[in-house]
C-alpha cells in the first residue's frame, strides 16, 4: 500500500473565484447567502481555511477555488475577555497594536498580531472603560464626544496605545484591508 501524496495545486482544475456568497459580519458570524452559517463542521472548515491574498483581500480556500469574503467590519472580531485577554470570533488569542482607530458611529478598529481587526460592538462598554487620557485619568464625556466627532482635543490611549478618529470608509485603507473583494475585480 503507498500512501497518497497531495495533489499540487497547480494540478487542480482552473476554477474560477466565488464573490457575493460568503460574509463575515461585525460581530464575527459567518454568513453564507446572508444566512447565518451555524453547522459545527462547516464553522470549523471556515475558520480553518481563512486567509488574506496580498491585495488585503480576506478568502476561505476551497479546494483551488477562492472563496472572498465581504467584511461588514473587519477580517477580526475581537471580544474583551474579563481577564484582560483579547478572542477572536474562532477563539484564537490576540494582540492589540496601533492604529486604534475609533469611527463616528463608535465603531473601534484596529492592527491585531493576526491582522486588521475591530472590537466586537458587544464591548464597547468595556473599551471605553479602560481609554484614558495621558495622565492615565478617566476619560470625560467632553472627550469622547470630541474623538466621536473627529475633533480630538486630547490625546486618548487604550492599553497603552493611541486612540484617534479615522472615518468608517477610510479604515480598511489604513489598516490595509478590503472590505468588498468583488469590488476590488
Amino acid at each position: 500500500m503507498t500512501d497518497a501524496m497531495p495533489t499540487p495545486l497547480s494540478a487542480w482544475p482552473n476554477v474560477p473565484a466565488c464573490h457575493g456568497w460568503l460574509s463575515l459580519d461585525a460581530r464575527g458570524r459567518w454568513r453564507l447567502k446572508g444566512e447565518r452559517v451555524e453547522h459545527g463542521g462547516l464553522l470549523a472548515f471556515l475558520n480553518a481555511n481563512y486567509a488574506c491574498d496580498d491585495e488585503g483581500n480576506w478568502l476561505v480556500h476551497n479546494g483551488p477555488q477562492r472563496v472572498y469574503v465581504e467584511l461588514e467590519a473587519a477580517p477580526w472580531i475581537l471580544r474583551l475577555l474579563p481577564d484582560g485577554a483579547l478572542q477572536t470570533q474562532d477563539g484564537r488569542s490576540a494582540q492589540a497594536d496601533a492604529p486604534v482607530l475609533v469611527d463616528a458611529g463608535g465603531r473601534v478598529s484596529l492592527r491585531s498580531d493576526l491582522g486588521p481587526a475591530a472590537i466586537d460592538d458587544r464591548d464597547l462598554a468595556l473599551f471605553l472603560a479602560e481609554l484614558t487620557d495621558p495622565h492615565g485619568g478617566e476619560v470625560d464625556e467632553a472627550a469622547l464626544d470630541a474623538l466621536l466627532e473627529g475633533q480630538q482635543l486630547t490625546a486618548l490611549r487604550w492599553r497603552g496605545l493611541a486612540v484617534s478618529f479615522a472615518p468608517a470608509h477610510a479604515v480598511p485603507d489604513l489598516l490595509g484591508f478590503r472590505r468588498s473583494p468583488a469590488a476590488a475585480g
